[in-house]
C-alpha cells in the first residue's frame, strides 16, 4: 500500500481467533485480512447507497411509457413469456 496508516483495534477475542483462522487458511496476514474486509464493507455500503439515490431519480412514468409503446420488434424465438 503506497499510502498506510496505522489504527489501533480491539477484537472480541472468538472474532480474533475466527479471523485469524480465515487468515491462515488463506494464506494472508491478519492485516491483509482485515483491511481487505473493511474495504469489502464499504464497497458493500456504497453499492446500497448508489442504488438509494438511483431509485430516487426514476421514473415510473417513463418506463411505462417505454414498456407500453407500440412498434419494435416481436419478441425472438425462446424470448416468450410462459
Amino acid at each position: 500500500m503506497a499510502d498506510t496508516s496505522t489504527y489501533p483495534l480491539r477484537l472480541p477475542r472468538s472474532i480474533k481467533a475466527a479471523a485469524e483462522n480465515l487468515a491462515r487458511a488463506e494464506g494472508i496476514s491478519m492485516n491483509q485480512f482485515i483491511a481487505t474486509a473493511v474495504a469489502e464493507k464499504l464497497s458493500a455500503l456504497s453499492t446500497a447507497d448508489f442504488f438509494v439515490q438511483r431509485a430516487h431519480r426514476a421514473q415510473p412514468d417513463a418506463l411505462d411509457k417505454i414498456l407500453n409503446r407500440l412498434g419494435g420488434e416481436p419478441p425472438r424465438l425462446g424470448d416468450e413469456l410462459p
